[in-house]
């Protein structure tokens, strides 16, 4: 049985490959800890010089699961199963931003929702044409809590209120415009535009890499890692609403959210 995510290096670069193409590449529990236990492996590799994030399939990432999270309506610890749920989305996001080395996020289509958290969690990006970005969190009756501080950090705060409370989505160049992405390319340039961005990389010294990205945290995240907590905790308490119930009913039946709250 293959695996829903995959992890390799070569040369000194690290590629953590979501391979659940068939599901869009959503989330699982299984997935998250299978990225955590990687990143944190990783990052005490000496020979890596950088780190991919990509995906297999026409999607990158369309969020959390939302199957494995309906059923879980069903449990009698239900509340504290989506908190611990939270919490895994938010280590995964806090190991990858906090790598040691420069990452990459490689987005070859779609990111939604806790897709777009992986990739503002990266340094760099680099986006095809195919590539989109949308928060329909809201629209599903959930909070994009985790991704909010990860977005404002790299987009600011008009261009994360828009991707947050609109619903509309931004194409590759939008993205690229307000910092989320560094280079958009046709898809078949994606292979190349990658290997040009991880040799110019590897031309750094590792030390000195580990150092700036040091730096780089210390300048600019110091309160990232207590809001990725408090959201954590928004994100837990959200999923277990009515709203939560109807809106993702509402996705799996596709129809229209039917909302009590106002």
């Amino acid at each position: 049985m293959n695996r829903p995510v995959a992890y390799e290096v070569e040369s000194g670069i690290a590629r953590l490959r979501l391979a659940r193409s068939s599901r869009r590449n959503a989330l699982t529990r299984e997935m998250l800890d299978f990225v955590l236990r990687s990143l944190r492996s990783a990052a005490d590799d000496p020979s890596l010089t950088v780190l991919i994030i990509e995906a297999e399939g026409p999607v990158f990432c369309a969020g959390m699961d939302l199957a494995e999270m309906e059923e879980t309506a069903s449990l009698i610890d239900a509340e504290e199963v989506w908190l611990n749920d939270a919490q895994l989305y938010r280590d995964v996001v806090g190991a990858l931003f906090e790598f040691p080395l420069p990452t990459v996020a490689v987005v070859a289509g779609p990111a939604v929702a806790g897709g777009v958290g992986l990739v503002a969690a990266c340094d760099m990006a680099v986006a095809t044409t195919a590539a989109k970005f949308a928060l329909p969190e809201p629209q599903r009756g959930i909070s994009a809590a985790i991704v909010t501080p990860m977005l404002f950090h790299r987009v600011g705060a008009s261009a994360a209120a828009h991707l947050l409370l609109s619903g509309e989505s931004w194409s590759a160049e939008d993205a690229r415009h307000w910092g989320l992405v560094h280079r958009v390319v046709e898809p078949t340039e994606l292979g190349q535009a990658v290997t040009d961005l991880c040799r110019s990389v590897t031309r750094g010294a590792p030390m000195v890499l580990r150092e700036t990205k040091r730096f780089l945290h210390r300048c600019s995240a110091k309160k990232l890692k207590e809001q990725l907590n408090e959201a954590a905790l928004v994100s837990g308490r959200a999923r277990s609403t009515h709203d939560a119930r109807e809106g993702l009913r509402a996705f799996q039946e596709k129809r229209q959210a039917h909302w009590d709250s106002h």
